[in-house]
């Protein structure tokens, strides 16, 4: 299963509300380790490795796939 690179959320406007709503009166700290166990739990849930390393290459490079492995 490739990284799924084009929109494919059910429902955005709403997620990016909730999003926002979970960071509100949180620290910049707080805030950064709230992101990091959502993208544990995220990535649990993906599970494949190939996919996982894929997702990491293209957030590096702004969001676009690459090709190779290079960002």
């Amino acid at each position: 299963m490739p990284l799924i690179t084009e929109p494919n959320l059910e429902a955005p406007d709403p997620f990016y509300e909730a999003l926002i709503e979970t960071h509100r009166d949180l620290d910049e700290a707080q805030s950064h380790a709230l992101n990091a166990r959502l993208v544990l739990l995220l990535a649990n849930h993906v599970g494949r490795h190939e996919v996982l390393l894929e997702a990491l290459q293209a957030a590096r490079a702004g969001g676009r796939p690459t090709t190779g492995g290079q960002p």
